[in-house]
């Protein structure tokens, strides 16, 4: 039994068997990659906050996100947004699976069209909170990723041709697009450290999303610390 999963669903098992991988975060190659960072996420006023409320207040997520970026800018390394938009064509898909056809009937992330500046005040828009760091000029907003993962848009290509190949990650939502930048990620090469209370996830009578991801960022991630292990290496 894990432990204190009594009183913490979320604690790490008291005896696990997964081995240390060795990985050692390289500050010259590495990058911070947040997911989502966005009203629809992330405020109460946005139109997943009934699902993912909870879990966001739970772990501390929106502070948590805040103070990744605060200490990457501060630190001088490489900072990527990889953001979800949907345009009015993108409405015009013929399938798409339970989360899609939600997240479409919410009108999430949904923006007027591709040629438009990036958001204002919509559900699409960033969080206020984080506007100082993605905006300053220096961070990488990568293109839209549309379903989960970014099979689809140019974040690897952004971070190879800045040679980096070691990226932590944190962000939105944490079985969907967290997971799925994680798993491709690490296909492609890149070592991957998992920041698990910068993110957070939906808890519906179907499952508990944060609890589902825990498991496999134990399972795949190079590395999986918090929020105040992350910060304090990149101070080191």
């Amino acid at each position: 039994m894990a432990q204190g999963a009594a009183e913490d669903p979320y604690a790490p098992p008291a005896e696990g068997v997964l081995p240390e991988t060795g990985f050692q975060l390289d500050l010259s190659r590495a990058a911070l990659v947040v997911t989502d960072p966005q009203v629809d996420f992330l405020s109460p006023d946005g139109v997943t906050w009934q699902v993912v409320g909870e879990s966001v207040q739970e772990h501390n997520t929106v502070e948590n996100i805040r103070r990744l970026f605060e200490a990457a800018k501060q630190r001088g390394i490489t900072v990527a947004v990889s953001p979800h938009f949907y345009f009015p064509h993108d409405h015009q898909w013929t399938f798409g699976g339970p989360l899609e056809k939600m997240m479409h009937g919410l009108g999430m992330f949904d923006r007027q069209n591709p040629l438009a500046a990036l958001p204002r005040n919509t559900g699409a828009d960033f969080m206020p909170q984080y506007k100082e760091y993605i905006e300053d000029g220096e961070t990488i907003i990568t293109s839209p990723h549309k379903i989960y993962g970014p099979e689809h848009n140019d974040l690897s290509l952004q971070l190879r041709k800045l040679r980096i190949d070691q990226v932590i990650l944190a962000g939105m939502s944490a079985n969907l697009c967290v997971e799925s930048h994680l798993r491709e990620l690490v296909e492609q090469g890149f070592e991957v450290v998992v920041v698990r209370d910068a993110t957070a996830a939906a808890k519906i009578p179907e499952g508990d999303g944060y609890l589902a991801a825990l498991t496999n960022f134990r399972f795949i991630a190079n590395a999986l610390w918090s929020t105040d292990e992350t910060v304090a290496k990149l101070q080191g």
